[in-house]
This record gives structure tokens, sequence and C-alpha cells, in this order.
């Protein structure tokens, strides 16, 4: 059995320039992600209270799934993020899949980030043409992710410490409101609002249903720590202390930030395509402060389009590596960074501003992209389980020697593929996100295509021999290793 399945280079490679509170705050900044801000209104509206359950069992399932992912990238410290672990695991095509679908996710996100970003720079200059905050983003971003992989930590860093002050600047106000009897003309601030306007579940079951719909987007990117995997310092201390403060994370900024927000005012009163946020802010008289939450908003699309020119520079760099993308984009700049990569990527952002001109409606937009960056991640989302599968068949022994096992095992991961099973039977209970689901196996279709020629190259078919030899090795290993179990239990 291979000890190094991940090929190596002596050509310049990625450097470990992200210290530990770098991955923190990445981590942080990927779970708090731009529809917490943008698309929690359209979520409440549609759940009510029942909002507060949605959050939390997408964030409970999602746990497991990061548990998993860090359990598989810390049993072999060359892998470089999970699409290296999901060719080494289930055979090439699920690599170039994996690799090339979050490629795309990420693209599509950093799309929704543009057009959020426009959408909220028109509301504090009226007068601004949309391309311009949408170009003037493109353009910032490439430039803060040429430089380093520490100058993206650190402003990736200072993006999500923005953000968990503004959630706390929330709850701390909106306590205020509730403690001091705050009168608005939807009636006190008080915690009943929460169960006195139709009770938890005001929209039935179907209510609570549309609820996941939007919210699963708010929690894209919380898998982004795996991708820095091969530039993190010290990976086996600090990608286990960023996934396992995933719970506290989403019950202080998910759920904390939803029960104040609904305590304040009833959930009856907020709107699909208006920020929460800034009309609590507004609410309480802090007119200035509304307009900071704006720049807030602002800075966490930022901070998404920022993690998502990052993340698929290095898949497309990873890809290329194992031939699966162009060799140009193999090369890495004097700086250790993967610079055409990133170039590839920003010209793709740049449609964002096409697609906001081709539309009239910068929330349906928004709504349109982000279900299908959703239904992607779900993809990426399920292929990291299934690579868990397939490494407590092949390699149980390192299951056995791990120090960060998965919480639950095997059991957990069919309950978690059950809860996404869910999630696209939900998708497809209203008709604009059924359309947005029904378009998205087109991608699919063309990574088919493009895979189907891809290998029948001379190094793909190797890479299968490989792979085929080592998972044969894999088994006779394991199929040992229970023998020898059964005769000292014998014994």
């Amino acid at each position: 059995m291979t000890t190094n399945p991940v090929k190596t280079h002596q050509e310049p490679h990625l450097e470990r320039q992200l210290t530990n509170r770098h991955i923190q705050l990445i981590a942080i900044g990927g779970a708090i992600g731009t529809g917490l801000f943008m698309g929690s209104g359209k979520t409440i509206s549609a759940a009510g209270p029942s909002v507060i359950f949605v959050y939390m069992i997408i964030g409970f399932m999602l746990f497991f799934v990061m548990r998993a992912m860090g359990e598989l990238l810390l049993s072999n410290l060359n892998y470089k993020s999970f699409s290296d672990f999901a060719a080494d695991l289930l055979g090439p095509w699920a690599g170039f899949f994996t690799g090339w679908t979050y490629w795309f996710c990420w693209v599509i996100t950093g799309i929704a980030d543009v057009i959020a970003i426009a959408g909220y720079s028109k509301e504090l200059w009226p007068g601004l043409p949309l391309w311009i905050p949408g170009l003037a983003t493109v353009a910032i971003l490439l430039l803060l992710n040429l430089v380093t992989v520490k100058a993206f930590g650190e402003t990736e860093f200072w993006f999500a410490l923005i953000k968990i002050i503004a959630i706390a600047a929330l709850i701390i106000v909106g306590m205020f409101m509730i403690f001091t009897g705050f009168q608005s003309d939807a009636g006190p601030a008080t915690f009943t609002n929460l169960w006195s306007h139709g009770g938890m579940f005001p929209n039935e079951f179907m209510g609570f249903v549309a609820g996941f719909q939007i919210a699963v987007f708010a929690f894209v990117g919380i898998e982004l720590v795996g991708t820095t995997a091969a530039e993190a310092k010290d990976p086996e201390k600090n990608l286990p202390r960023a996934i396992n403060s995933i719970p506290i994370r989403v019950l202080l900024f998910y759920v904390g930030a939803l029960i104040i927000l609904m305590s304040v005012t009833p959930w009856t009163q907020f709107q699909a395509g208006h920020s929460p946020f800034i009309a609590m802010f507004s609410l309480a008289g802090l007119g200035a402060a509304a307009t900071v939450v704006n720049l807030v908003v602002l800075s966490s699309a930022m901070s998404s389009a920022n993690s998502g020119i990052y993340s698929t520079s290095r898949m497309v760099y990873g890809l290329a590596q194992e031939g699966d993308a162009p060799s140009v984009f193999r090369h890495l700049s004097a700086r250790k960074v993967p610079q055409n990569a990133l170039f590839l990527s920003c010209v793709l952002l740049l449609s964002g501003v096409i697609l906001m001109y081709a539309g009239q409606d910068i929330g349906k937009a928004f709504e349109m992209v982000t279900t299908v960056s959703a239904v992607c991640f779900v993809f990426v989302w399920s292929i990291i389980l299934a690579s868990y599968l397939a490494f407590r068949r092949r390699r149980s022994h390192l299951h056995q020697a791990s120090k960060y096992r998965m919480p639950g095992g095997v059991p957990m991961v069919w309950v978690v593929f059950a809860f996404f099973a869910f999630v696209l039977w939900a998708l497809t209970t209203q008709p604009d996100t059924l359309l947005a689901l029904l378009v998205t196996p087109v991608w699919f279709l063309i990574l088919g295509a493009a895979w189907l020629v891809l290998r029948r190259r001379p190094a793909h078919l190797a890479r299968y021999a490989t792979f085929k030899s080592e998972l044969a090795q894999d088994l006779d290993s394991e199929a040992s290793a229970i023998g020898r179990d059964l005769d000292g239990a014998k014994k």
C-alpha cells in the first residue's frame, strides 16, 4: 500500500504561511456567509421563528462533514485538499469531478457576491452604475491575492473580524432593546415575539422546509478550511481547533443573531431582499450604524469573494498538477502564488457584472446563482463523506490510529446523506429553486464529457492502473489484518 498517494514535485510548491489565527478566522469567515446577511430576510419570512431550527440542523449535519474531512486530511499530510483524498480513495474520476465542481461552486458563489456587492453599493450610492463596484471588487481581490498567501490570510482575518464584531454588536444592541422595553410601530421588543405571532412554526411544515432553500447557501464556505491544508502551519493542531469550534459558531452567529432579530421585530415584518441586520439598527434610531452595517454586508460579500478566488486558484493549481487542468495553471509566481489560476477565476467573476444587466431583478439573479451553488456544494460535501466510507473500508488501520476520529462513524455518514436528499427535495418545492436545480445537471454532463476524453490519455491510464494496484494492496492488507484479528480471537 502506498504511503504517499499524492505526487510531490521538486518544482516550486505552495508554502505553509497560514498561522493558527489565520486558520481560525478563515474558518469563522467561511461559517458566516453572505447568505446570513443578505438571505436571512427571505429565510425568516418563509419559515418564521422555525428558521432557528433550520440553521441548527444544517450546522449540526455539516459539522460531521467537517469532522470526516479533518480525519482524512490528517491521515496523510501530503493531501493538499479534499480533491486529493477523493482521487486517492475513490479513483481519479472523483478528484477530477470534485476539484472542478468545487472550482465551479466558488466561481458561481463569487458571481453571487459580486451581485450582492453591486446591490448594496447602489443603496449607499444610488447614482453609481452597477458595473463600477463589480469591476473594482474583482480588481482589488486580484491584487490582494497576487501578493502572498499570507496576504490572503491577513485580509481574510480582518474581513472575518469585521463580521464577528457586527454580529456581536447586533446581539448587544438587541439585548439592550429587549431588556429596556423598546417600542416600535410593530410593538414591544420582547422574546415573546418568537412564538406570539402564529407560534414557532407559523407556516407549518412546508414553510419550515422552505427555510432550508436559502439557509444552505449561508453555510457555503464552511469547508474552506480544508483547502488551506497545504498552506497551514502545524495542521495537526490548527485544523482540529478550527473544525471543533463550528458548533459554537453556529449557535452564536446564526442562532443567537436570529433570536435577537425576531425578538426585536416580529418575523412578519421581514421581507425577502432586505437585510434584517440593517433594518434592526435603523429601527433603533442608529442611522449611522445602519450605514455601517451596510458596509459590513459589503465586507462580508468581499470576504466570500476573496475566499472564492483563493480556493478556486488552489483547486485549479492542484488539478493542473494531476493533469486534470491545462499545464499553464501549474506555474507559481516568485511569491509561490498560482497567478495564472488566479487570473482565470477573476476573469470569470466578471460575468457577474454581465448577469446583473441581463436580468431586471438583482434579488432574482442572486437567488438563481445561489441555488446552483448550493446544489454543487452538496455534491462536494457528499464526495467528502463517500471518501470517508472508502477510507474506513480500505484503511481501517489508519482510522484506528487516528487521534481525530469522526464521531458517529459510518452510521452518521448515512444520516447526513439522508439529510442532503431532504435538502434537494426541498429545492423542488418552489418554482425558482426548482429551475436552478434542473439547470445544475448540465454542469455534470459537461464534466462527464470532458472526463471521457481526458481519461483516455496515457498519463490518466497510468493513474488508473496505479489506483487499481493500490486498491488491491489496501484490500489485501485489510483482509490480512482481519484474519490476524480472528486468529487472535480464537486463541
